[in-house]
């Protein structure tokens, strides 16, 4: 592991502002707590439960973030336990991090997921959508939005995402242009283990990577 680490960060050429987030859904705590021991400190998973039951099982000062669907009725489980949910795909999720922020009385950071590609089998506001996203949000008091996720489509050749990953690139540009309440671009994230390359060439900043680092999953 230390190898496939030493590895990712010298195809990050020595850059410090790209956030890697190690996706460790599926893999044991050990692998995390390895993973620590060799530079990483932000982890990524998809399902609240077993994000929950990892947070319980460490008592390493890891940043934990939600990059998976959230659905609301789990929201107030992990509202005050993760650095950032990646995956806010709708206003009524908006909503419900408003409700239980509010209930808590802190302030939640968050990224719209956005699918660009239009895939049905993914989750995430179409590009025609972000506006009523964005001005929903000013109207907030305990939500931030601090950029912008998305999954791209599974290909072989991963250049394919070029217009999918500069498109959004885009978009993001665009939006940190505007003065919005709630709403700093401040991360773009975009970019896996098969695709990270040609994502941080169209400019993301956040790339997130599990089999890269820990190996295929069982």
């Amino acid at each position: 592991m230390q190898e496939k680490i030493i590895e990712l960060k010298k195809q990050l050429d020595g850059r410090t502002d790209i956030l890697l987030v190690a996706v460790s859904k599926t893999y044991p705590i050990s692998a995390i707590e390895e993973a620590y021991k060799y530079g990483l400190t932000d982890f990524g998973e998809n399902k609240v439960q077993e994000l929950l039951e990892k947070i319980e099982s460490t008592s390493l000062p890891i940043n934990w973030h939600l990059i998976g669907h959230l659905q609301t009725n789990k929201v107030k489980y992990i509202i005050d336990k993760v650095k950032l949910i990646h995956s806010v795909d709708s206003i009524k999720l908006l909503a419900e991090l408003e409700r239980q922020a509010i209930k808590k009385n802190i302030t939640v950071d968050v990224l719209l997921q956005i699918n660009v590609a239009r895939e049905e089998s993914k989750y995430g506001f179409y590009v025609e959508e972000i506006e009523d996203a964005l001005e929903y949000v000013q109207q907030l008091q305990k939500v931030n939005v601090k950029g912008l996720m998305t999954v791209a489509p599974f290909v072989k050749n991963a250049e394919e995402n070029k217009d999918i990953f500069t498109r959004l690139y885009e978009i993001f540009i665009d939006i940190s242009k505007q003065k919005r309440d709630n709403v700093n671009m401040d991360i773009l994230s975009m970019g896996m283990s098969g695709d990270f390359a040609v994502a941080i060439k169209c400019g993301s900043n956040c790339i997130r990577v599990g089999s890269f680092i820990f190996g295929n999953r069982q």
